[in-house]
């Protein structure tokens, strides 16, 4: 038997040679067994001693000291000091992505919640925003966050705070939505009102203007987790006395005023930036996909809500004429006080363009009304809070019950859209609300038998439950949506809706008011 031959062992191979076995030649920076094997070698990277030891525990049953380590321990975290070779730090397999969030308002640690969020928008928000306009289903979920990614900060807060408050509606008990949906559209306010300040270009009018539209959708949406209010209050919370109003109309209904001034917003920045969004492909298929108004001014029983301006001309002769007149009550008593002498507006006095504003309000209001009982499955009736006039805003803020009835009478279209989530149940909490306040000493009994026939159709179509899928019965509606439909289709001038804004914005200044945050 031949004797053997001596050899020289290895001591100091690499890793990957002695987990394979074989002999190492131990050759610097890169050993003649990688070489062959075309391999990274950790003499030359000694960060592949993690996917090294990573295999071999994987191949081979755990020792003692490595069994005692937590699966979870990342490889990078083992000391490799014992090996010899150049010292130099592990790379580890997963870095957190220095990207930073879509929004600056997401708290560090919570860019799960903006992917929640944004991933929510994407796949179902955004669809219940276009219900009554599928065509512009793609702007919405594609095109709006594309925008927003391009660094429009302003509309990325805004999809993030309308998609918190659709989550909200799902899980209403959770406390970091409601809290997100606040601090997204406080961001989105704040921003926004930054770029109206810095003005509108051709850089940011499309942006600007869905952001309002956002905006406009979130005030309506925030109104379903509101709880009325415990007083009857204008925008400054004080009655028009000037006194504070919560001590003696405790319990009473709150009118949404944030949602005219928001949806009166969007009208303001359209005229503001029409001359860019109207060469604006994305806005102009916003625009278009709306119902285009018909108005018919004509008054009476002729259409439907004629008799809301029964009255008018005699209330109206009273305001011009002195504040003594026995049969008017165009600003009524409160408890039991009167507005100050300075206030009131039945005095002789009374500036001809305030009459004639007044009437003009009410006509141009019922007329939309009436526009919106024809059509409201193509989501008419959200055209009304932007589409009436400052002045009949005012009214609403007067508390005159003309106004009043009118408003009852627009929450009870919202009938025809009580199955989207940020329009359930609306119809029903609101038109009850103003009717409460014709029954309170607000008015008092009088006002309430006068106006009651006025109201009296608003909660029959709120307290009406709907349990089929089409529209309501013809016979408690008082129209036939699809015949008045293509009644109107037939007698639609050319030129959709953007006519109408090309008229709209050679009448409307903007207005710089921006919504405030509705209170949760």
């Amino acid at each position: 038997m031949p004797p053997r031959r001596s050899h020289k062992k290895s001591r100091a191979g690499c890793r990957r040679c002695k987990s394979r076995k074989i002999k190492c030649d131990e050759v610097h920076p890169r050993c003649g067994g990688c070489v062959k094997h075309a391999v990274a070698c950790d003499f030359e990277n000694p960060s592949v001693l993690v996917d090294i030891l990573a295999a071999e525990a994987a191949m081979s049953p755990l020792s003692p000291s490595v069994a005692a380590t937590s699966p979870s321990t990342p490889a990078a975290s083992i000391d490799f000091g014992s090996f010899p070779g150049p010292s130099a730090p592990a790379t580890p397999l997963y870095r957190t992505p220095s990207t930073p969030g879509l929004s600056s308002t997401t708290p560090p640690g919570h860019r799960l919640l903006e992917l929640r969020l944004m991933h929510q928008y994407t796949a179902m928000t955004c669809k219940t925003i276009t219900f009554t306009a599928p065509v512009t289903e793609e702007i919405w979920s594609i095109t709006v966050p594309n925008l927003a990614f391009s660094g429009s900060q302003h509309l990325a807060d805004a999809i993030l705070a309308v998609a918190a408050l659709h989550l909200r509606s799902i899980t209403p008990n959770d406390r970091e939505l409601v809290r997100a949906s606040h601090a997204y559209m406080a961001a989105t306010l704040a921003e926004y009102s930054a770029a109206l300040t810095k003005g509108i270009d051709h850089t940011n009018a499309e942006s600007l203007f869905l952001t309002s539209a956002l905006i406009a959708f979130q005030s309506t949406a925030t109104r379903v987790f509101m709880k009325d209010e415990l007083s009857i209050e204008g925008s400054s919370g004080m009655d028009l006395g000037g006194k504070d109003r919560q001590s003696s109309a405790a319990g009473s209904y709150t009118i949404p005023f944030s949602w005219f001034h928001s949806f009166q917003g969007v009208k303001a920045i359209t005229a503001a930036s029409w001359q860019y969004l109207r060469v604006s492909p994305v806005a102009t298929q916003v625009i278009n996909s709306q119902a285009v108004l018909q108005l018919d001014f004509s008054a009476g029983p002729d259409t439907f809500f004629g008799h809301l301006l029964d009255g008018l001309d005699e209330e109206l002769a009273a305001l011009g004429s002195d504040s003594s007149s026995p049969n008017i009550n165009l600003y009524p008593p409160m408890g039991n006080g009167a507005p100050p002498e300075g206030e009131r507006r039945g005095s002789a006095s009374a500036d001809p363009a305030l009459i004639a504003s007044t009437r003009q309000a009410y006509q141009h209001a019922v007329a939309v009304l009436n526009w919106a009982h024809k059509i409201p499955h193509k989501g008419a009736p959200l055209a009304f809070p932007a589409t009436v006039s400052r002045r009949y805003i005012e009214l609403l803020e007067e508390r005159q019950p003309r106004a009043l009835a009118i408003l009852a009478c627009f929450f009870a279209l919202l009938k025809s859209m009580d199955r989207v989530w940020w329009l359930q149940g609306m119809a029903r909490r609101e038109v009850l609300g103003v009717v409460s306040i014709f029954n309170s000493d607000f008015f008092g009994p009088e006002a309430y038998r006068e106006w009651w026939p006025h109201l009296e159709w608003a909660m029959q179509i709120a307290l009406y439950e709907h349990t089929g899928s089409g529209p309501i019965p013809t016979d408690v509606w008082g129209a036939d949506w699809y015949a008045e439909e293509a009644a109107l289709a037939r007698g639609q001038e050319p030129g959709g809706y953007f006519r109408h804004i090309e008229l709209l914005s050679q009448m409307v200044s903007p207005i710089n008011s921006i919504p405030p945050v509705p209170p949760d």
